[in-house]
C-alpha cells in the first residue's frame, strides 16, 4: 500500500524576485511562514513559482534551497515538468539529486501528444528516478487531458503515486479506477471540498500563499469529520479565489502578497502587472476577507 506524500494542504509557493533575480532571503521567510501556519507540503517551481521563466540552473537552485531550508519538516515536491521528455527526465533527476521528496510533472503542452504518448512520457520519467512522481493534469493550460484509463495505467507504475487533478469532472472515475493507494490532490482551490468528498487527500494550492492556515484547516476539518466546518471555510474562500484568478496566475497572488507587505516582487515577463481595475477588485476581496 503506497502512502500519500502528504495529506492536507500543499502550497504551490511563489518565487520571490528582486531586480529580476531570485530573492532567496525572502523565499526563506515565505517557507518559514508556511510551515508556521500549518502547511503540510511545499511545492517549489510549479506554475505559481514561475518555473517556465527559469533557466535550469536557477530552477534547480531554488529547489535545492527550498529542500535545505525546509529541512525535512514537511515534504518538498519539485516542479520538474517539460514538453520535452528528455528535459523532464533531466530536471527530475536533478531534483532527486538535491533532495526533493517527489517531483510534479505536467502533461506535455504545445506539442501535446496522444494518450499512448502520455503514458510513455510519464513512464520514462518515472523509470529515470527512484522518488515518487505526481502527475499534473491541467487541461486549461495544456489543452491535453490525461484520460481516466490512461491514469489507471500510469497508476500501476510503482512510483507514479498521485495526481494534481484540475478536471473535477473525472475525479470520481479516477478514484474508482486507480484505487485507494493512488492519491488525488485538487489543483483548483475552489473545488477542494468536492474533491475531498470523492476521496481526494488534499490540495496543491495557490490561495495557501496568503491564507495558509485556512487552507490547512479546510482539509483538516474534513479529515477530522467536521464537514460543516470545512464547508464554511470553502464557502468563505470563494470570492477571494475568484479575485486570485481574475488574471493569469500568479499575477494576482503576487499582487495580493505585496498588498499584505510580503514584498515578493513582480512576475517575470511575459507576465505583467495587474490592471488597476482588477487590482481594486482584488483589494476589495482581500479587505472583505480581513487580510488587509
Amino acid at each position: 500500500m503506497r502512502k500519500p506524500i502528504f495529506t492536507g494542504s500543499g502550497v504551490a509557493i511563489v518565487t520571490p524576485f528582486k531586480d529580476d533575480h531570485v530573492d532567496y532571503e525572502k523565499l526563506e521567510e515565505l517557507i518559514e511562514f508556511q510551515i508556521k501556519e500549518g502547511t503540510d507540503c511545499i511545492i517549489a517551481c510549479g506554475t505559481t513559482g514561475e518555473a517556465s521563466t527559469m533557466p535550469d540552473e536557477e530552477h534547480i537552485s531554488v529547489i535545492k534551497f527550498t529542500v535545505e531550508k525546509v529541512n525535512k519538516r514537511v515534504p518538498v515536491i519539485a516542479g520538474a515538468g517539460s514538453n520535452d521528455t528528455r528535459h523532464a527526465i533531466k530536471l527530475s533527476k536533478e531534483a532527486e539529486d538535491v533532495g526533493a521528496d517527489a517531483v510534479l510533472s505536467v502533461t506535455p503542452y504545445y506539442n501535446k501528444t496522444t494518450q499512448k504518448g502520455l503514458y510513455e512520457h510519464f513512464k520514462a520519467i518515472a523509470e529515470s528516478i527512484k522518488i515518487p512522481v505526481v502527475l499534473y493534469n491541467v487541461p486549461s493550460r495544456t489543452s491535453l487531458n490525461i484520460n481516466p484509463d490512461t491514469m489507471k495505467a500510469l497508476s500501476e507504475i510503482e512510483n507514479i503515486v498521485a495526481v494534481k487533478e484540475c478536471n473535477l469532472s473525472q475525479v470520481g472515475e479516477i478514484i474508482n479506477l486507480c484505487g485507494s493507494d493512488f492519491t488525488v490532490y485538487s489543483g483548483e482551490d475552489a473545488n477542494v471540498l468536492p474533491l475531498l468528498a470523492l476521496g481526494g487527500k488534499g490540495v496543491i494550492s495557490v490561495m495557501a500563499n496568503i491564507i495558509p492556515k485556512d487552507t490547512h484547516d479546510l482539509v483538516a476539518k474534513f479529515m477530522e469529520g467536521d464537514i460543516e466546518g470545512s464547508r464554511q471555510i470553502q464557502l468563505k474562500t470563494l470570492n477571494l479565489i475568484k479575485a486570485l484568478f481574475i488574471e493569469v496566475n500568479p499575477i494576482p497572488v503576487k499582487a495580493a502578497m505585496n498588498l499584505m507587505g510580503m514584498n515578493v516582487g513582480k512576475c517575470r515577463m511575459p507576465l505583467v502587472d495587474m490592471s488597476e481595475k482588477n487590482l481594486e477588485i482584488l483589494r476589495k476581496a482581500m479587505q472583505d476577507y480581513g487580510l488587509i
